[in-house]
């Protein structure tokens, strides 16, 4: 019946379960003790060939040690054998030297015996020459009635002169030669310059003259007990001189600058007709302000005119200020553009930078806009607004040399300081007093008077020559190159003049007698 199947299959389901576990238990054992043979089998073939592997490796490196350590012993062994033989080479050098030494001291030696001889012979002859000396002596000064040091003294004199005589002859054979050559070549840069170069010279006094309509007018520029003429020298600080001249006003002052103020305010008040305290300060200060522009526009048409850029606006204005600022009555704006001209052709000439030269000649005067102000020569004004508004070195030493006071360390800066001789020397660019003219000769024959043989001096020619008259016993016609040269030395050293003076030595001997 169905049960029954049904016990007998799960019958035999349990018997069947434990024994198919069981043997496959059993087979993966098997397999398992199998796997486990062969591993061990492999593990000591790996062992057995790691062992020959490592016998075989440490065969090789043995003999690789041997081997060298065979190489290392041959080359210490011919090292060594080539030092051996060195040394012996320097030992067989050696006893060479010591053998040479001997022979040369041997020789030294017999030397020293010859000259020992030598000097002993060499003794007796000096004692035999000193007593033959002193008899030609004795017998010299017998024969001359002279001693030694008079003897002496005569010979010096005459190799003295013969020397003085040469030296003056070579002197002056060397500056006629260097003149020669030097004039021919500063003729040719100086007059190529000047001719290219024309500039105008303003000549400018103390005092301005302002035009009247009528004589009337004086009364109205007074005022009313002097205050409008009070109030304009007050505020222009220019002193009003209205005298018998017709129709016309005086303005006196030393700053021109304060006198052109003065002057077109007083222009435009007369023009204006309104004169009264308030309206003459109004003018005043319009007129500073038309002055301010006009020396804004002078300076900027002198660099136009010139050719010269980047200059410092105030530096511009001061050369504008420069317009109404004179020196010896030659206009100090004129004479710096004509300068700067001169300086920019002569660079041209010699092949130096132009431009540079032309600045450094535009403002080497530009104290000159400051010094009526300021404390201080217009030289070192001039270096101070130069550095200060970041001028170069060139135009500074330019600035500070042109009048010969601290030296000259580029050649711009000579060509500045030749051109500036040129601008103020030549006819008509200067005008002196008659005081500095006269002091300026006075000290010019002082000078030379203090010169030992010189009998008198006369300044010539307006002061270009000094004519000088020797002593003909006290100096001969070689003492009068020399004296020449030291006179001009001289005469450069404590004069400053414009130009060159001519030093004239002259030297005559005259006889006189009477017929009686």
């Amino acid at each position: 019946m169905w049960w029954q199947v049904l016990l007998a299959i799960v019958v035999t389901l349990v018997i069947a379960v434990p024994a198919t576990a069981v043997i496959a238990i059993n087979y993966q054992k098997k397999m398992v003790e199998a796997k486990l043979g062969n591993a061990d089998e492999k593990a000591r073939e790996i062992i057995d060939e790691a062992l020959k592997t490592a016998e075989t490796k440490k065969r090789e490196s043995l003999l690789e040690v041997k081997e060298e350590s065979i190489r290392t012993k041959n080359e210490l062994d011919k090292e060594i054998k080539e030092r051996r033989a060195e040394a012996q080479r320097y030992e067989r050098r050696v006893q060479q030297k010591e053998e040479n030494i001997d022979k040369k001291a041997d020789a030294i030696e017999k030397k020293e015996a010859s000259l020992a001889q030598k000097e002993e012979a060499l003794a007796k002859q000096r004692e035999e020459i000193s007593k033959l000396s002193e008899q030609r002596l004795q017998e010299l000064e017998r024969i001359s009635g002279l001693t030694s040091e008079q003897a002496k003294d005569y010979l010096l004199k005459i190799v003295e002169d013969e020397v003085k005589h040469e030296t003056a002859v070579m002197v002056k054979e060397m500056e006629s030669r260097a003149k020669e050559e030097a004039d021919k070549k500063a003729k040719e840069y100086v007059v190529t310059a000047i001719q290219k170069c024309a500039a105008d010279h303003v000549s400018e006094t103390t005092i301005s003259v302002v035009q009247l309509p009528n004589d009337e007018m004086k009364g109205r520029i007074i005022g009313r007990e002097g205050r409008n003429i009070r109030t304009l020298e007050t505020m222009t600080g220019v002193d009003l001189i209205i005298d018998d001249t017709p129709e016309a006003v005086i303005l006196s002052g030393f700053d021109p600058i304060r006198r052109e103020v003065a002057r077109i305010a007083l222009e435009k008040l007369i023009v204006d007709g309104r004169i009264h305290p308030a309206r003459i300060e109004e003018m005043v200060e319009k007129a500073q302000k038309e002055v301010e522009v006009m020396m804004k526009e002078e300076g900027e048409a002198a660099t136009l005119e010139v050719g010269v850029h980047g200059i410092h606006p105030e530096l511009v204005r001061l050369l504008g200020k420069m317009k109404f600022r004179t020196s010896y009555g030659q206009n100090a704006l004129k004479h710096s553009i004509e300068v700067a001209q001169l300086s920019g052709l002569l660079a041209a000439e010699m092949g130096l930078d132009v431009r540079m030269a032309k600045r450094a000649g535009l403002l080497h005067d530009i104290g000159k806009a400051v010094d009526h102000e300021m404390e201080g020569s217009h030289i070192q004004l001039g270096v101070e607004l130069c550095r200060k508004y970041k001028e170069g070195p060139v135009v500074i030493n330019a600035v500070e040399s042109h009048h010969g006071d601290v030296e000259a360390q580029t050649l711009i800066a000579c060509l500045v300081q030749a051109a500036d001789t040129i601008s103020a020397a030549r006819p008509g660019a200067r005008r002196e007093t008659l005081e500095t003219y006269t002091t300026r000769l006075k000290q010019l024959e002082d000078i030379t008077n203090n010169f030992k043989g010189v009998d008198k001096s006369f300044a010539i020619q307006a002061g270009r020559e000094i004519r000088v008259m020797v002593v003909p016993e006290q100096i001969s016609d070689s003492d009068m190159v020399l004296l020449a040269r030291d006179i001009s030395k001289q005469i450069e050293a404590e004069l400053e003049y414009p130009g060159q003076i001519k030093v004239n030595v002259i030297r005559e001997s005259r006889v006189i007698d009477y017929a009686k």
